[in-house]
């Protein structure tokens, strides 16, 4: 996929620091999402994750690849963002989409969740900001209870089953 960006530049879906920037996004989000509103991960089980998340970048052929924290946070940094008029609109529409009025709750906590993981600058230029406590004290909760309870009807994944079972050493969440 090749396009042009609002802005004039032209992008290729194919160009190594753009996977390697959809790739840290990405490994960001899930770990820090594990982190607020899983079982949580010590220091060194979240460098394990990026590390072995690396090996997807690579073979996509992402350039460079973060394999600890540390680097995957350097190469986030090392990325001017700013929230676009096309950012704003995506935005609006992921938190506002057409659903039945049944999943709309279940579904503005999950979203609620997702602006809660964004970085403050993120929330601010996308005029999005989680009120100070709004977050710890409401979202965090809620989430946490809905994931367990989604964990406890389904049960565990069998990946994370089969995973567990070749490794033997990762902690139940």
């Amino acid at each position: 996929m090749r396009g042009t960006a609002p802005d004039g530049r032209s992008y290729s879906a194919d160009d190594p620091a753009l996977l390697t920037w959809v790739h840290a996004t990405e490994v960001d989000s899930f770990l820090a999402a594990y982190r607020r509103y899983g079982a949580g991960l010590t220091d060194a089980e979240a460098d394990r994750y990026v590390a072995e998340m690396a090996m997807v970048a690579i073979a996509f052929g992402a350039d460079p690849v973060p394999t600890s924290v540390a680097e995957l946070g350097a190469v986030l940094a090392s990325y001017p963002l700013h929230a676009s008029r096309q950012a704003r609109d995506a935005t609006r529409f992921l938190l506002f989409p057409p659903l039945p009025l049944s999943a709309r709750g279940t579904y503005a906590l999950i979203a609620a969740a997702a602006v809660e993981l964004l970085p403050v600058r993120a929330q601010l230029e996308l005029r999005l900001v989680v009120p100070p406590l709004v977050g710890p004290m409401g979202v965090r909760p809620a989430t946490r209870a809905l994931f367990g309870t989604l964990r406890w009807a389904v049960g565990e994944s069998p990946t994370l089953a089969a995973a567990r079972a070749r490794t033997g050493d990762l902690a139940d969440g």
